[in-house]
């Protein structure tokens, strides 16, 4: 249970959830509100908040940001995305949010917290809300039961006030009918590519190399490094000293009783003749006689895995329509209805799903069973060992952990332990050196945020827990010019290549301004891309947001852009060759969904513009120092 409990407890889902939580509604902390007036950092209205507070959020947010950047996030990352100032802003919205709805009576039941939590699938076992799971998850992260249901609930009166604010937002016809028009107008363009590649005779002198070097030196810096020792507490070292009982195996084999049933399997082929979801009742009625005369050519003795290999639409025709065995969940309703009910050597009449008819030809049918708990018992005692193993793994590391003090050494207070300390080498955070260690990526994050002589928390990475300790570390240099000289000539010579595309992109451009009809731009060679939409890959080009962009911009008084555009593959030049409007029949189809983007979006802007005013109209202090 204490893996398992580690397991969701450490999981992203739930990190997410809690860290979310605990911005947004830190303050139901240990002890007394009041009482901790003493470390104020803000205050909203005269309700305080206090650096408890403020240093949990800002160390869920670093979490945040260190699971999207790796081992790229640094001090000067931290600092331009303004860490501080989005976990100070955050506690001070959230305040605002709970005066306000406390203002407006909003009231949450104890039911809609419940069924909050009790749907929190990490609080689950085998779909099933499980209390000992949920209280162990929430001691692992240092919040009580009573805590984190407060929070919980103030979480849906939040909730509840994004509704309140937004419940008078509407969506025009215009205003839907506009967001349409312009998501799929598409455009088509001419260009010409100018690649830096091409240019070849580029020379450099030793001074201009110098000088490039001095402009540029700190680009050839290298990355910091560290050297660490660690110990890994692993669960097979302790796997002889685990005893699984007949009685736990009883226990497990009756509290997880779903995980030894055997769901009822149908293995299938089948041929499908694809139709469109809003394909005309025509076009769906040619269908089924071309599904028909395929089953007739059947019925007279032709092999069904041919056929489907001849005739299906499907990506199973190449294996002769065959699906292997599946579940009835696995299969849209209708094809699985059908397979279902059939018996092996069947063939079932054409059937229609979304994709289109189906002829299915059940080749057998593995019924449901369950496993007895003799079956079973090998599987839930290796099972249990594993875990208890890994238990036990933990809590040497924790004791260990619980044993060390600031500026031990572990290499000095393992040497009487049986305990193997590993020594790394020294390594950067790219980590290409670094051997021997499980989930490299993690291990270098945690020693990388470790002083010189910390020992880290507890780690679990995949094969053990590990605590590190920074022995060495060795800051960046810039290098001698010597020892880079092929680097930088290369670089130089690239920029050099790249101001000559512009250069000629550039020249080009202006000719076409001046003279459309010049011999320059006559000369030039465009290519079309054919059309796309907004926010679409290029056709010829791909992804490239700056061009269509500005392509988008361009119309028939105006077919040529203020400038060139740097892309992919080099400077580009580009001129409109036709726009296109998009359908107004096909409107009616999508205008349902349209509004539903609309309306969210809008009614998100309506509550942070209510929020802003609310926040313009209260009395807010921020302590000097707290944010830079």
């Amino acid at each position: 249970m204490l893996s398992l409990m580690r397991k969701h407890a450490t999981s992203w889902l739930i990190k997410i959830l809690l860290g979310a939580i605990v911005i947004v509604f830190v303050f139901w902390g240990v002890g007394s509100f009041r009482s901790r007036k003493g470390s104020l950092v803000a205050s909203v209205n005269g309700d305080i908040i206090i650096a408890e507070e403020y240093n949990q959020a800002y160390n869920a947010l670093l979490e945040q940001m260190r699971q999207r950047f790796g081992n790229n996030l640094n001090e000067e990352i931290i600092k331009m995305l303004r860490l501080d100032q989005q976990a100070m802003d955050q506690l001070i919205d959230k305040t605002l949010i709970l005066q306000e709805a406390a203002k407006l009576k909003l009231r949450v039941t104890d039911e809609e917290v419940v069924d909050s939590i009790t749907g929190i699938a990490s609080f689950q076992t085998n779909g099933q809300f499980d209390r000992r799971l949920y209280q162990r998850i929430l001691e692992f992260n240092r919040l009580t039961p009573e805590g984190f249901e407060k929070m919980q609930r103030d979480t849906l009166i939040t909730g509840k006030l994004r509704s309140y604010v937004g419940s008078n937002v509407q969506v025009s016809e215009g205003e839907a009918n506009a967001y349409y028009q312009y998501q799929n107008t598409s455009v088509d363009i001419e260009y010409v590519v100018f690649e830096p590649d091409t240019y070849k005779d580029i020379t450099l002198s030793d001074e201009e190399v110098q000088a490039y070097f001095e402009e540029n030196k700190t680009a050839y810096k290298t990355d910091p490094m560290v050297n660490v020792q660690y110990i890994r507490f692993s669960s097979e070292a302790y796997k002889d000293k685990t005893v699984v009982t007949e009685s736990e195996i009883q226990e497990y084999y009756d509290t997880n009783s779903r995980e030894f049933d055997k769901p009822k399997t149908v293995e299938a082929r089948h041929i499908l003749i694809k139709v469109a979801q809003d394909a005309a009742e025509e076009e769906v009625a040619l269908a089924r006689v071309r599904t028909v005369e395929i089953l007739d050519k059947y019925k007279a003795g032709a092999l069904f895995a041919e056929l489907a290999e001849q005739y299906s639409e499907g990506p199973s025709k190449n294996n002769g329509g065959y699906l292997g065995a599946f579940k009835k969940e696995d299969m849209v309703a209708p094809f699985a209805d059908k397979a279902f009910s059939m018996s092996p050597g069947e063939v079932s009449e054409p059937v229609k799903t979304r994709f289109g008819w189906h002829l299915i030809l059940v080749e057998k049918v593995n019924e449901a069973t369950t496993k007895s708990l003799e079956e079973a018992t090998n599987e839930i005692k290796n099972k249990l060992a594993n875990e208890k193993a890994d238990n036990l793994a933990y809590e040497a590391a924790d004791t260990f952990y619980d044993q060390t003090l600031e500026g031990d050494d572990l290499a000095e207070i393992t040497k009487d332990t049986g305990l193997t300390v590993i020594k790394t080498g020294q390594f950067d955070r790219q980590g290409k050196s670094l051997q021997g260690v499980a989930e490299r990526t993690k291990f270098i994050a945690a020693a990388f945020d470790l002083e010189l002589n910390q020992i880290s928390e507890i780690q679990d990475l995949s094969d053990g827990y590990y605590l590190i300790q920074v022995i060495e570390t060795l800051p960046g240099k810039i290098p001698e010019l010597e020892t880079m000289k092929i680097a930088v000539i290369a670089d130089r010579k690239k920029e050099k290549q790249q101001e000559k595309a512009e250069e000629d992109a550039g020249a080009l451009l202006e000719a076409l301004k001046n003279d459309p009809q010049g011999e320059k731009a006559t000369k030039a060679v465009f290519t079309a891309t054919g059309y796309f939409k907004r926010n679409a890959s290029i056709p010829e080009l791909g992804y490239e947001n700056e061009i269509s962009s500005a392509a988008f911009m361009l119309s028939d008084e105006k077919p040529l852009p203020e400038k060139t555009f740097k892309g992919t593959k080099g400077t580009y030049v580009i001129r409109l060759k036709n726009r296109k409007l998009p359908d107004a029949e096909e409107f009616d189809k999508e205008r349902k969904q349209i509004e539903e983007t609309l309306l969210a979006s809008k009614q998100s802007k309506t509550f942070s513009t209510w929020l802003q005013q609310i926040k313009d109209n209260s009395e807010i202090t921020i302590k000097e120092g707290v944010v830079e």
